[in-house]
């Protein structure tokens, strides 16, 4: 389908040609931009709301900005569609998230227009400042240098951290808070109603109008307007509420709250606050999902929908025929209540993940037992140890990406003091269109190493239920990684009765001749179907599901190394200290000789796809492992011919 864009947007090829227009055509230019997004995203897919919501501040942005020598930086990168139409990407922006196009995120080495690489929340502030400090440092102090980030975001430790050194350092900064109280869920905590109070205050509003109107009245740039302005803006934040200080009191000049839709607005205060020098935020108010009435309505179902009927507002899903298997989150979170209804100690933790989690169905039904604790692993992560410490059964569920944000607090909160925390790292492995920012490929890898953690993968359902089971039960005391891929699994009927299993305790598949083939978690499916491919081929593999990667099972495994010579390992992780690594250091530290492939995510970073284009890119999908197989096995097929 070939989408147009509108009459001036078609003109626009990069934020030169929409210096060129005058304001006034801002307003149309917005409008084309919002409708472009929604014809692009509602037949190729890709996130929707939060590029919709910050339509007018990009185009305010790129034209009063001198981009990409003025540096901008977008926090996340869910609502940066509109930015990368307007730098270049406009015809290629149907091949967004696609394999082989261009990336769903700002990627620096996409366009030099994307200043920083985004995927994860909260990194926009460190970044600008960074890069107003060495523009300062170089002497270049006509350089603006701008982080775009919203109120979810900003809920994060790091931005705050960043906040508190903005305020003092010397450097040409503007943080502009994009406030529309959502992240992919409904934000949640005291900064939430703190930004509400201020937002909402009649008093307050109708004196900040006062002083912008002043402003605008007084003549630009000399020197008495601007210390003016400070201390009627300081005058009126004071009288209004002792508390709306909080950014002034970092040090930060505050400005706003202001419209985020009101385009004129918006690109004039821009202009004034580009000559007001040094670390200063704007707040401003915007509805995700703006300009389509659904998406804000209901703003979490349209944060990501997939393809849909622009007009009708239909959501496209497959036409089901037979049974499906569910989600593995899904799996999760039905799974969670389960246990908790037999288990009063059973707590869920999840950093502004209950949706994509599925935690969300134990918030609904036992909310005072299920937290979401906003955009904060660090804070999840110690959180649960303190829960455990009482005794507590907590499973804090992370992507495992964002997982790896919490590294510390894994380590020398729960690890070091044993506390039996269980991490249900979901989105383990390659996720698909998120890319790499988003792909679980190191969990095994960073946790292998750390004393006093099991690490656990299942291959299905069933696998996932006894897992969370047997993770929750009173023998166990250390902390328990189990991890499982983004989507389906592979077992309509899923809701089996739990089983505990013995940890580190794999199990053998198929029995078979020729070759072992040692896999962990769901990839063990893959080899399931490379099997029967393999078997009509002659060969006679045999199947290994691990399950857990620490603590090993060694009594499966000498039976491996004293039966086969040659032995592949599958995983759907990087094989640089994953399962394929630990397998090559049990054969060395029990002196067995054999030759050994290992297959999974390797040392590089993979771009975005489909889950499935990647496993064959990477070379682990039953494809994959039936040819490494046939190339390990030539010998015997050479002679069988």
């Amino acid at each position: 389908m070939n989408i147009k864009a509108g009459q001036l947007l078609s003109q626009i090829d990069n934020p030169a040609d929409l210096r060129k227009l005058s304001k006034e055509q801002l307003h149309q230019v917005c409008e084309e931009l919002r409708q472009y997004i929604i014809d692009v995203v509602s037949v190729h897919g890709g996130h929707f709301a939060a590029s919709l919501g910050v339509v007018e501040l990009t185009v305010a942005l790129h034209y009063i900005f001198n981009t990409p020598y003025d540096q901008l930086v977008w926090d996340v990168g869910h609502q940066a569609y509109g930015h990368k139409i307007l730098t270049g990407r406009r015809d290629v922006f149907p091949t967004n998230r696609k394999y082989k196009g261009i990336s769903g995120f700002p990627k620096r080495d996409e366009s030099p227009y994307d200043t920083f690489g985004v995927g994860h929340s909260s990194t926009s502030i460190s970044a600008a400042l960074g890069m107003a400090m060495a523009s300062h440092y170089k002497g270049e102090f006509d350089r603006q240098h701008i982080a775009v980030i919203g109120d979810g975001a900003m809920t994060a430790g790091m931005a705050f951290e960043a906040l508190n050194h903005a305020g003092v350092a010397n450097a040409n900064v503007l943080i502009i808070l994009n406030d529309n109280c959502m992240s992919i869920d409904p934000n949640v905590g005291a900064l939430k109603e703190y930004l509400t109070d201020i937002s909402t205050s009649p008093a307050y509003n109708k004196l900040r109008d006062d002083v912008w109107n002043l402003l605008g009245k007084l003549p630009v740039g000399k020197k008495f307007t601007r210390d003016m302005a400070s201390k009627l803006e300081a005058s009126v934040k004071g009288v209004v509420s002792k508390s709306s200080n909080l950014f002034e009191a970092l040090k930060l000049r505050y400005f706003g709250p202001i419209d985020g839709h009101n385009i004129i607005k918006l690109a004039d205060t821009l202009q004034d606050l580009k000559d007001i020098p040094g670390p200063k935020l704007l707040h401003i108010v915007t509805t995700k999902g703006k300009g389509y009435a659904l998406a804000e309505k209901d703003q979490t179902t349209w944060h990501a929908p997939g393809l849909f009927d622009k007009i009708t507002g239909e959501i496209f899903k497959k036409p089901v025929t037979t049974p499906q298997p569910p989600k593995y989150q899904d799996v999760f979170g039905h799974t969670i209540i389960e246990l908790a209804e037999q288990n009063d100690k059973i707590m869920g933790i999840t950093p502004a993940m209950p949706s994509g989690s599925s935690l969300k169905f134990m918030m609904e039904k036992m909310p005072d037992r299920a937290f979401d604790v906003g955009i904060c692993e660090q804070h999840a992560v110690t959180l649960s140890a303190g829960l455990a410490t009482q005794g507590m059964r907590v499973f804090c569920t992370i992507y495992s990406s964002f997982f790896q944000r919490a590294f510390d607090q894994a380590v020398h909160d729960v690890a070091i003091q044993k506390l039996p925390v269980i991490f249900c790292l979901d989105r383990a492995g390659l996720v698909g269109d998120d890319g790499p920012t988003h792909h679980g490929a190191y969990d095994i890898a960073y946790m292998r190493g750390i004393p006093n953690v099991i690490i656990s993968a299942p291959m299905n359902e069933e696998e996932l239920r006894n897992l969370m089971y047997s993770a929750q039960l009173p023998d166990n005391d250390m902390p328990y990684v189990i991890r499982y891929p983004r989507g389906q699994g592979v077992m309509p009927e899923w809701r089996t009765p739990f089983k505990a299993i013995k940890t580190g305790t794999g199990r053998k598949i198929r029995d078979g001749k020729d070759i072992a083939i040692l896999s962990i978690g769901h990839a063990g499916n893959f080899v399931t179907e490379a099997c029967k491919e393999l078997l009509a081929d002659g060969l006679q593999p045999a199947h290994y599901d691990m399950r857990f990667v620490k603590p090993l099972d060694t009594a499966l495994l000498h039976e491996v190394f004293q039966t086969y010579d040659k032995v592949i390992t599958v995983e759907d992780g990087t094989i640089v200290g994953g399962l394929g690594s630990a397998i090559l250091e049990f054969m060395a530290d029990n002196n067995y000789t054999a030759s050994v492939k290992r297959l999974g995510i390797p040392d590089r970073i993979v771009e975005h796809g489909k889950p499935e284009e990647l496993h064959r890119e990477c070379g682990y999908d039953a494809a994959g492992i039936a040819r490494t197989t046939r190339e390990m096995m030539k010998d015997k097929i050479t002679v069988t011919v």
